[in-house]
């Protein structure tokens, strides 16, 4: 097994591992962190492929951007952990069979393609090894986007502002238990408003009641 291909099976184990703990976290932070984990080996095999554009934009695009801002939500909001676990084992026999539907889906893929016949494999090497060599992923990749995929990539580009929007909107929104102080009215108050001097005798007369007075004067009669 050649250096390729053994880089090629540890960022798959990687990243079936950090996709195993996305699932399995308790923490929601802990579960994004590792879901960027999974997208670093993903791009990490996009390259290896041969495939820098994908990896690259994955790593900017999914890691820089999207991820960051779901941590950013994530972090922001008073998530109740025990809520969230509630109904898990409920929902679990679902989800498990679309995983299990998945799992064989891309086995099969897999597998129909490391059993590639030798006579496709043989037949027009060369011609296939210079067009591969010819080609530009990237340019051909930029010219698909912005020609036949610029309105789902305009519609990407919108959906991507309105969730940049909606996680500003609820850092702002008002909490019960939130001690934020507005700047403006710190720098703006006087002296004066902060501290109220209130007038008061140095020494108060002490005023006995009257249970307390017939006690005190049968003590001085008996002295």
């Amino acid at each position: 097994m050649d250096v390729k291909s053994g880089l090629f099976y540890l960022f798959s184990a990687l990243m079936l591992f950090a996709a195993f703990r996305v699932i399995t976290a308790r923490n929601p932070v802990h579960a994004a962190l590792f879901l960027v984990f999974a997208f670093f080996q993903a791009a990490g095999i996009w390259i290896l492929l041969k495939a820098e554009f994908l990896g690259i934009a994955l790593v900017l695009v999914y890691v820089g951007a999207v991820m960051v801002l779901f941590l950013f939500v994530v972090m922001m909001l008073d998530i109740n952990l025990d809520s969230v676990r509630q109904g898990f084992w409920n929902h679990f026999p679902l989800a498990a069979g679309f995983g299990s539907i998945i799992i064989l889906q891309m086995s099969a893929v897999l597998m129909g393609g490391f059993h590639i016949s030798e006579e496709v494999k043989n037949s027009n090497t060369a011609q296939a090894v210079g067009a591969v060599v010819q080609a530009n992923n990237t340019k051909d990749l930029g010219v698909l986007l912005y020609t036949k995929y610029l309105y789902p990539l305009e519609i990407a580009a919108v959906i991507l502002l309105v969730a940049i929007i909606a996680a500003i909107a609820l850092t702002l929104r008002q909490r019960k238990d939130s001690k934020h102080t507005d700047p403006g009215d710190q720098v703006r108050i006087k002296s004066r408003d902060r501290m109220e001097v209130i007038k008061m005798t140095a020494t108060q007369p002490f005023v006995v009641e009257a249970p307390m007075a017939e006690v005190v004067a049968g003590e001085e009669k008996k002295a």
